[in-house]
C-alpha cells in the first residue's frame, strides 16, 4: 500500500496553497482531487480564443489577497480594473433618483444589522418591512452570500464586510487558470475522490474507489456541503466538525457568458442591474477585460431559479432581461457560449459558505483539531475572509504550516 507523509484532500485554493507549502518545505505531500482538473470553484474555461472563469474571477481585497502576488510572480497580468457594480450604465431601467434610494435602503439596513441587531441574528429581521428595496437587498445577499437575507448571519456578514476592502481585481489569464498552476511540479492524483478517512494511532488510511493509501496526516479542504452529506466518512470524533459543515451550508452564485455581436458599442468593464426591485435578476459586466461578451452572476433566489431552469432557459432569461435595457433589437446579438451550476456539481455542491443564523462561531469549529494529524481547510473555515479563494488560500497555509510545526 503506497504511503505518503500528507495526504491533501481537495484541489481548489486551499488545497493547492496546502500541497505547495508543504512541497516546497521538502514534505512528501500527495494532493487526491476528485474532479479531472484542479481549482476547484475556480474554473476557467477558454472560448473564441480568451478566458472566462466560470467560478471565482476577482481578487478580492486585492491590497492583502496573496494570489496578487503569486500572479505576478508567475507571469499573470494582474487587470487592475475596478468593478462598478454601484453603477448602472447609462441609468438604463434605475434612475438616478431610484439608485438613491436603494443605496440609502442599504445604509438603513446595514445601520440596523450593527446598531440595533435583533436577537435572531437573522438578517432579514433587520429589514424595514414592506420597503420596495427588500428584493434589491436579498439580490446584494445572493451575490455576497448565495442566498438571501432570511439564511444568513448577522454577526457572520458583517465579519466579512468589516474584513473585506473596496479593491477588486482581475486576472486577465483566468483566476481557475492560477490556481491551477501554481501545484505546478507538485504530485496531484485527479480523478481520485476520497470516500473514506480512517486509521489508529500510528497512521491514517485514506480510502478511494482507486485504492487505499496510508499517511502519516491529512488535510481535507473539501466544501461544506460534501461533508455534512457525508461523502466521505469519518469515525464519530468528526460529528461535530460535520454538525459545523452542516451550519455553514453552501449558496449558490452561478455565472454564464454571452457572446455580443457588434460589442464595441458596449463599454468595456461597465455593469448593468436587470431588475433593481426582485431577487431573481442577475449582475450584468458587460465587456469584463474588454472581451465581446457579457457576464452574467446569478445569486441566491436567482441562481436557485437559474439551475432550475438550465443553462439554456437561464440564458433565456438573461437575454429577456438585456434586451429590456438596451432594447429588443440586442437579441439576435446575444449568444450563450459557457456557464456553470455549482449547486449540481456533486464533487461541490454548491458556490461559497454562509453562516446559518446564530452559527458564526461554527467556523472556528470547523478548524478546531478532532486528531492533530487531520486538518480541515477551505473557505469556510476563515472567520472573515470565506467565500474568497484567498480566504481559501490562507487557510490552506495555515493547516500545512501546523502539521509542519508538529512534526
Amino acid at each position: 500500500m503506497t504511503h505518503v507523509g500528507v495526504a491533501v484532500i481537495g484541489g481548489g485554493a486551499a488545497g493547492v496553497a496546502a500541497l505547495r507549502t508543504l512541497t516546497d518545505a521538502g514534505n512528501d505531500a500527495l494532493l487526491l482531487e476528485a474532479k479531472d482538473r484542479l481549482g476547484g470553484r475556480a474554473h476557467t474555461v477558454w472560448t473564441r480564443g480568451f478566458p472566462l472563469d466560470l467560478g471565482a474571477g476577482w481578487l478580492h481585497s486585492a491590497e492583502h489577497n496573496p494570489w496578487v502576488t503569486i500572479a505576478e510572480a508567475e507571469g499573470f497580468t494582474v487587470d487592475r480594473t475596478l468593478p462598478r457594480w454601484r453603477e448602472q450604465w447609462r441609468d438604463l431601467g434605475f434612475t438616478p433618483e431610484q439608485q438613491k434610494a436603494a443605496g440609502q435602503a442599504y445604509a438603513a439596513f446595514d445601520r440596523r444589522m450593527r446598531e440595533e441587531p435583533p436577537a435572531s441574528d437573522r438578517a432579514a429581521d433587520a429589514l424595514e418591512p414592506g420597503c420596495e428595496w427588500n428584493g434589491y437587498l436579498d439580490a446584494i445577499s445572493g451575490y455576497i452570500n448565495g442566498v438571501g437575507n432570511g439564511e444568513v448571519s448577522i454577526a457572520d456578514y458583517l465579519a466579512y464586510d468589516d474584513a473585506a476592502t473596496e479593491t477588486d481585481w482581475r486576472v486577465a489569464e483566468g483566476y481557475g487558470s492560477l490556481i491551477a498552476r501554481h501545484a505546478a511540479g507538485a504530485r496531484v492524483a485527479l480523478g481520485t475522490p476520497v470516500t473514506r478517512i480512517s486509521g489508529n494511532a500510528k497512521v491514517l488510511q485514506i480510502d478511494t474507489p482507486r485504492g487505499s493509501l496510508t499517511a502519516d496526516a491529512a488535510i481535507v479542504t473539501v466544501s461544506t456541503n460534501v461533508l455534512a452529506t457525508g461523502t466521505i466518512g469519518f469515525d464519530p470524533r468528526f460529528d461535530d466538525i460535520l454538525h459545523a459543515a452542516a451550519c455553514l451550508p453552501l449558496g449558490l452564485a452561478d455565472k454564464f457568458f454571452l457572446a455580443v455581436d457588434r460589442a464595441e458599442e458596449l463599454e468595456p468593464n461597465s455593469h448593468l442591474l436587470g431588475n433593481p426591485r426582485s431577487p431573481v435578476t442577475a449582475t450584468y459586466t458587460l465587456r469584463p477585460v474588454g472581451h465581446p461578451v457579457i457576464e452574467a452572476m446569478f445569486g441566491g433566489e436567482g441562481a436557485e431559479a437559474m439551475e432550475a431552469a438550465g443553462l439554456n432557459g437561464a440564458a433565456a432569461f438573461a437575454i429577456d432581461e438585456l434586451c429590456a435595457l438596451l432594447g429588443n433589437d440586442w437579441r439576435p446579438r446575444l449568444r450563450l457560449v459557457a456557464g456553470s451550476a455549482w449547486g449540481k456539481d456533486p464533487h461541490i455542491l454548491g458556490s461559497y459558505s454562509h453562516a446559518l443564523p446564530g452559527q458564526a462561531a461554527m467556523r472556528r469549529v470547523l478548524t478546531t483539531p478532532v486528531d492533530e494529524r487531520i486538518r480541515f481547510a477551505g473557505e469556510a473555515c476563515s472567520p472573515t475572509e470565506f467565500s474568497t479563494a484567498h480566504g481559501a488560500y490562507k487557510t490552506g497555509v495555515d493547516a500545512a504550516l501546523a502539521l509542519i510545526s508538529t512534526n
